[in-house]
């Protein structure tokens, strides 16, 4: 027996006395503010908690070692020093998606214990064992010393009161309690009779299934029943735009990569599950795995109804050759880009039960919940009224979470067995199965003429999606899209190719494509400066796109605030030694002549509680905050008694959460549905109208499809518009960033500015250190830490220019904001290294140490 004290009060246990403390806070007692991120490999800080006065983690912390001790989760702290500290953080913008707050929190009480008045460098010392993937860490640490402060002066913290309009730096919906635990995300939620599932991935990326041995499994204790796709009442196949991905595979069939499902089991406990998986055996027919994209292109087909390369994108406007060869500056070049893990906090889970007269409810992290209904009624052959799929705002998505990943399984396994089930991934089971950002291969050529114009543009891509298409064609199709970045070339020849390998599926991810490219076109540009001896500012400043000029779509834009941003980093530009600069273009919305649209209900429940209703995802940008605060703004509405709510049963059916444009098209739908409203309130008063509710909509269905005979082509509805500026100190470190991003309004300044820290942190890891490696189909690295993912002492100050130049769609003038945030860092740095050394670096992540070719 093993006696310690946890929250004030005594606990004797019995048990195993290798189990982790963290299993036996989440499992046993159902202390859900103590979070699982890596599965533990003690490398995300997300199950800090505090023991005999020190932060531990305690996902290797073994309950052997607990004889005596004293501990305590956020659920236990005392209530000033919580509120405290966590309302310090709501109003400093700390809280995104949320999940790794907690163990913050945690961390940070402790520090403050130690150090009531701790320095910066004391403060990155402390957070050397934690990782946030959203906010950038600088409003973390702004966030403690601000509770340090306050917990010096015994001052009571309140939650910023605001009006809830739009511009002012509304706190974050549901920020306390997310930071303290409260609010539940999808694995902290038990329900009664509930049963746990594993997953049987294939040992193979390429082979041929020729027997499933489940008998073993079945007869483990606790185990209730063995799935494989024999038990697929509907289809087996789903996908975002091809239906090319299996829920499982059946004997017979080949597999495509190392994440295919195999099985799968439901048992009493989640570690029985996972027994029970280990017990299944397969026999294969190993086959050689193509995974070299090049050699994919002619080769022998991985899906055999299409061809590897699947899908090409083209745009071409003038003679390329010509200008090309008439050009007096050119650069050209081959680039590549990595392949990244989204590492969202926050692994993927799923929570399915039986709902109605034989339907089922999916209580879903992912970013699109009308998606996850429509494919989920695929699989269980039920019509889609019968599949209800509510949304759990989750701990991070950066588009890794549009695809269906476990939702299908979970569904299945709770449908046939009419039971609630559970089914969380391992960190490594999340590498392995969710499609990561492309590797993208590139060719180009840029030229200028002897005044300092961009002339003419050719570029040859290649990206490697992986096994399945997920929206692999999409990104790609962006790559050609954003070929041109912030500029105007007139003479364009543009050629992207999708293809299928044997790797892990490549998909969305922020950026979508636009960071490859400008990777490779601003290196191209830097280089034409240094030939010609033209200014990089300057000549950045003289090409920008202006309203009226076309991108490499052929469209014409309006609204843009290149120059804009370009002159709020110019004083930067020329105060500093060795600098680099990138500028960029981010698209809103899905466009290429497909529709984007939102609807929204305002449910006037009484003078007291209005719930608004609408389709998107909250994943820590904000999205929540951008709907609630366009309805204060139309309606004069307390922010106080507004809920927001995403549910299926709402039946406003709405596209994935992607490609920048939730804030455009939620705040366009409320201000649509509020006009009635506004003018209800005004003749008759909030009060009379309790039981009413208000429709809205917004409907984008003018954009045109790339190659379209289009004379005036109009590929989205909108951009958002960037410059961004990095500096070396003397050595060659960075010292900070500078990002001046045009938000065309800013809704929300404080979140705007989290977004920007989260994407500039996001794309620094990218320049220099993340990569997710494979060699024959197969990982090379499955630790989190391993990624190489910045943490906050290692994170260079930023700078946020916000500019607002007005979009002529998005609501007041609003731009999206959530992807481009990381389109030019990359680009900006390499630059910036470029300035430093002189070496043209061609391949991310960027090396210090490579020596010129």
């Amino acid at each position: 027996m093993i006696s310690f004290i946890l929250n004030g009060k005594r606990i004797e246990y019995t048990g195993d006395p290798e189990r982790s403390l963290l299993k036996f806070l989440r499992l046993d007692n159902h202390l859900t503010a103590v979070k699982d991120g890596c599965s533990a490999q003690s490398a995300c800080g997300a199950c800090t908690v505090e023991i005999d006065g020190k932060a531990r983690l305690s996902c290797v912390m073994k309950m052997k070692k607990l004889q005596d001790a004293v501990i305590f989760t956020p659920e236990g702290f005392p209530q000033y020093v919580l509120d405290t500290i966590a309302k310090a953080f709501v109003n400093k913008g700390a809280v995104q998606c949320g999940f790794c707050t907690p163990g913050f929190i945690s961390r940070t009480k402790v520090l403050l214990q130690d150090k009531p008045n701790p320095t910066i460098s004391e403060i990155h010392q402390a957070l050397k064992p934690h990782l946030c993937r959203c906010t950038g860490y600088k409003k973390i640490e702004d966030g403690i010393l601000y509770a340090a402060g306050a917990l010096r002066n015994r001052e009571k913290l309140e939650i910023t009161k605001t009006s809830g309009k739009v511009g002012v730096s509304h706190p974050k919906y549901e920020a306390y309690n997310t930071a303290i635990g409260n609010r539940k995300f999808v694995d902290d939620i038990f329900l009664d009779g509930m049963l746990f599932a594993a997953l049987r991935f294939s040992d193979h990326p390429r082979a041929r299934i020729l027997k499933i041995h489940t008998s073993e499994a079945e007869n483990l204790p606790g185990v209730h029943r063995v799935f494989t796709a024999k038990d697929i009442p509907g289809e087996h196949y789903t996908g975002l735009i091809l239906q090319d991905w299996p829920v499982m595979l059946d004997e017979g069939e080949t597999t495509h990569f190392i994440g295919d499902v195999l099985a799968g089991v439901v048992a009493d406990t989640d570690e029985i599950a996972r027994q029970a998986v280990d017990l299944i055996k397969v026999e294969y027919e190993v086959l050689e795995p193509l995974t070299d994209v090049f050699k994919a292109i002619h080769g022998e087909r991985i899906h055999p109804e299409r061809p590897n390369n699947f899908e090409t994108t083209t745009f071409r406007i003038g003679d390329f050759e010509e200008v090309f060869g008439n050009s007096k500056y050119t650069s050209q070049g081959h680039y590549e880009t990595q392949r990244i893990e989204h590492a969202f906090m926050e692994k993927e889970a799923a929570v399915a039960l039986p709902y109605g007269d034989g339907g089922i409810q999916l209580f879903s992290q992912s970013q699109g919940v009308y998606e996850d209904r429509r494919q989920l009624a695929m699989i269980l052959g039920l019509p889609e009224e019968k599949v209800r799929v509510t949304l759990v705002p989750n701990g991070g998505g950066f588009g890794g979470k549009e695809d269906l990943s476990i939702q299908g399984q979970t569904a299945l396994f709770a449908f046939l067995m009419k039971k609630p089930v559970k089914l969380t991934l391992s960190r490594p089971e999340s590498f392995r199965l969710h499609a990561k950002r492309h590797p993208v291969f590139m060719d180009i050529h840029l030229a200028a003429d002897e005044s300092g114009k961009l002339r003419a543009l050719k570029l040859r891509a290649v990206g490697d999606t992986g096994a399945y298409a997920s929206v692999g064609a999409k990104v790609l199709e962006r790559v050609a899209g954003h070929a041109a970045g912030g500029y105007f070339i007139p003479v364009i020849d543009i050629e992207a190719k999708t293809v299928y390998t044997n790797n892990i599926p490549s998909g969305a991810m922020r950026g979508f494509g636009a960071n490859q490219v400008c990777f490779a076109l601003e290196g191209c540009i830097d280089e034409i400066c240094t030939k010609a001896g033209f200014d990089r500012w300057k000549f950045r400043w003289e090409n920008a796109l202006v309203d009226g000029l076309m991108t490499s779509t052929g469209q014409k834009v309006f609204g843009v605030g290149i120059r804009a941003c370009l002159e709020a980093v110019k004083n930067d530009f020329y105060a500093g030694k060795y600098v680099g600069l990138a500028c960029a273009i981010k698209n809103s919305g899905v466009g290429n002549g497909m529709v984007d649209e939102s609807k929204v209900i305002i449910e006037i429940v009484s003078e007291r509680k209005i719930i608004l209703k609408h389709g998107w995802t909250e994943m820590g940008q904000g999205v929540h905050n951008m709907a609630l605060q366009t309805l204060c703004e139309e309606t004069g509405l307390s922010p106080d008694i507004i809920e927001v709510a995403v549910d299926t049963e709402a039946q406003i059916k709405t596209g994935m959460t992607t490609s920048s444009r939730a804030t455009a098209l939620v705040g366009l739908a409320v201000i649509n549905a509020a006009k009635s409203l506004k003018s209800d309130i005004n003749n008759f008063g909030l009060k009379r109208l309790a039981g009413k509710s208000y429709r809205g909509q917004f409907v984008c269905d003018w954009t045109s499809k790339p190659g379209s005979a289009a004379a005036n082509p109009v590929i989205h509805y909108s951009y958002g518009y960037a410059a961004q500026l990095c500096v070396l100190n003397d050595d060659g470190s960075i010292r900070k960033v500078v990002a001046a991003h045009d938000g065309g309004k800013i809704m929300n300044p404080m979140l705007f500015e989290g977004q920007v820290h989260g994407g500039v942190h996001m794309g620094l890891g990218y320049a220099l250190s993340e990569d997710l490696p494979m060699k024959d189909g197969f990982l090379l690295i499955e630790k989190m830490r391993d990624l190489k993912i910045l943490r906050a002492h290692e994170t260079p100050e930023i700078v946020v220019k916000m500019v607002e130049v007005k979009d002529p769609v998005g609501p007041y003038g609003a731009k999206g904001i959530g992807e481009i945030g990381l389109v030019p860092t990359a680009a900006a740095v390499a630059n910036a290294f470029y300035a430093f050394d002189g070496i043209k670096r061609t391949k991310l992540p960027l090396k210090r140490e490579e020596e010129p070719k």
